[in-house]
């Protein structure tokens, strides 16, 4: 992952049963190839103990398409205890300007999550 400058996409895990931060849940971003409709692993990461996973693309790398980041739940909870009704969760977005910043935040429990496009 590109830690050297600052990622254009951020994310935020919160395990709101909890009210604490999404720490140590594994994630995957992907880039959807448009000619072959086939999605492709541009990286993996992992959240730090404020539920964040910086350097997750490098502005270069960042262009207009379709991309999803894949949230390892199941994984997550399975190692605190608790089964899940999601195995993974996946957000599925369009970029259409890479030059602006974009945050996206995943809200979770057991049995629900929500997630929006932040700043």
């Amino acid at each position: 992952m590109a830690e050297a400058e600052v990622s254009p996409l951020t994310t935020h895990v919160l395990n709101t049963s909890d009210g604490v931060p999404g720490a140590k849940m594994a994630l995957s971003l992907h880039r959807l190839d448009s000619s072959l409709m086939v999605w492709t692993m541009m990286s993996v990461g992992t959240t730090n103990e404020d539920g964040r996973c910086p350097g997750l693309v490098t502005r270069e790398a960042f262009t207009p398409g379709m991309y999803k980041l894949r949230f390892e739940t199941g994984s997550y909870w399975e190692s605190l205890g608790h089964a899940s009704f999601y195995p993974y969760v996946e957000v599925v977005f369009t970029i259409s300007d890479p030059a602006q910043k974009f945050h996206l935040p995943l809200l979770m429990s057991r049995f629900s999550y929500s997630t929006y496009k932040g700043s």
